[in-house]
C-alpha cells in the first residue's frame, strides 16, 4: 500500500474508494439498484447507434452527433459503475495508484468531450432552423468529421492537463477517498502539500469547459428562438422548437449537476453531497437520454418500429 519514496517519506501505491455505505445490506440493495440503471443505460444508447447505423434515412448530421453522444455515455458510465457494482459486494474496495490515473483521464476526458459536442449539437440545430435550405451544404459530412474530432481532442487534451497536475501531487497518506471512483477534487484533498496551484488549474478548466460551452449554447438558442418566432403559423413554430426539445432537455440533465459540482467555491465542497450528485449526472444522464431521445423523437420510433417489423435492414450505407 505504501512505496518508500526517500528516508522518511512514503507515497501510496493504491486508493480505498469509500462509495456510498459500509452496510452489507445497503450495499447488496445498491448493488442491484445500479446493476438495473447500467444495463438499462448501455442497453439504451446501444440500441441508439443501432438504429442510427441500421437505417439510411437517419444518416444526417444531427443523428451523427446524436450517436456518438450514446458512444460516449456508454463509455462515461462503463468507466466508474462496473468498478462500483465490484466494491458493493467486495470485501476490498482498492483501486491501484495507475488505476485511479486512468480511471480520472478516461471519466474526465469523456465528460469533457460530451461538453464540448453538446455546443455542437446547439450549432446543428442553429443551422437546420436558421438556414434550413443550406443545412446539407453548411453541414457538410467533412465538417462534421471535423467538429466531431475537434471535441475528442478538447476533451482528451483539457482531460490530461487536469489528471496530470492532480496525480502529480504527493500522496502520503491517508488514502481513503470518500467516492465511488477517482473523482479528481476528492484524491486531490489526500495530497500532503498544498494544492492551491492545481486548485487554481482546474478552475480554469472548469471555466473553459463549462461556461464557455454553455454560453456557446444559450448564444445559438437566441438565435433559434428569434428565428422561431418569425414563423408564423402556430404548428411550424411547435415542430422547429420540438426538433430542439430533446437537446435541451439532455443539456439541462448534464450541465445542471456537473456545473454545481464543479463551478461553485471550493469552499463549499461537501463529499457525500457531491458523490450523489456525481452519480446523477455520471449514471442517471446516461440512462435518461436515450428516453428522451425516444419519447421526443418520431425518426427513432420509425427506425425502431422498422427493424422489429422487418427484422433485417440494410446497414451497408457509411454513416
Amino acid at each position: 500500500m505504501w512505496m518508500i519514496l526517500g528516508q522518511n517519506q512514503t507515497r501510496v501505491s493504491e486508493f480505498i474508494l469509500l462509495g456510498f455505505s459500509s452496510d452489507p445490506s445497503t450495499n447488496s440493495i445498491l448493488f442491484i439498484v445500479f446493476l438495473l440503471i447500467y444495463l438499462s443505460s448501455v442497453m439504451g444508447n446501444g440500441l441508439i447507434i443501432l438504429l442510427i447505423c441500421l437505417d439510411t434515412q437517419l444518416h444526417t448530421p444531427m443523428y451523427f452527433f446524436l450517436c456518438i453522444l450514446a458512444m460516449l455515455d456508454m463509455s462515461y458510465v462503463t468507466t466508474t459503475v462496473p468498478q462500483m457494482l465490484v466494491h458493493l459486494l467486495a470485501h476490498s474496495k482498492t483501486i491501484s495508484f495507475a488505476g485511479c490515473w486512468m480511471q480520472m483521464y478516461v471519466f474526465s476526458a469523456l465528460a469533457a468531450t460530451e461538453c464540448t459536442l453538446f455546443v455542437v449539437m446547439a450549432y446543428d440545430r442553429y443551422v437546420a432552423i436558421c438556414h434550413p435550405l443550406r443545412y446539407t451544404v453548411i453541414l457538410n459530412w467533412g465538417l462534421c468529421l471535423w467538429l466531431a474530432a475537434v471535441s475528442y481532442a478538447c476533451g482528451f487534451l483539457s482531460a490530461l492537463l487536469h489528471t496530470f497536475f492532480t496525480m502529480s501531487l504527493p500522496y502520503c497518506g491517508p488514502n481513503k477517498v470518500n467516492h465511488y471512483f477517482c473523482e479528481g477534487p476528492s484524491v486531490r484533498s489526500l495530497a500532503c502539500m498544498d494544492t492551491h496551484f492545481t486548485e487554481m488549474v482546474d478552475q480554469i478548466l472548469n471555466v473553459l469547459l463549462g461556461l464557455t460551452p454553455i454560453s456557446l449554447i444559450v448564444a445559438s438558442y437566441v438565435h433559434i428562438a428569434k428565428a422561431i418566432l418569425k414563423i408564423k403559423s402556430t404548428q411550424g413554430r411547435c415542430k422547429a422548437f420540438s426538433t430542439c426539445a430533446s437537446h435541451l432537455t439532455v443539456v439541462s440533465l448534464f450541465f445542471g449537476p456537473s456545473s454545481y459540482n464543479y463551478l461553485r467555491p471550493h469552499s463549499s465542497y461537501s463529499p457525500e453531497q457531491d458523490k450523489q450528485i456525481a452519480l446523477f449526472y455520471n449514471a442517471f444522464t446516461a440512462l435518461l437520454n436515450p428516453v428522451v431521445y425516444s419519447l421526443r423523437n418520431k425518426d427513432i420510433k420509425r427506425a425502431f418500429l422498422k427493424v422489429v417489423g422487418h427484422g433485417k435492414v440494410d446497414c451497408s450505407t457509411r454513416t
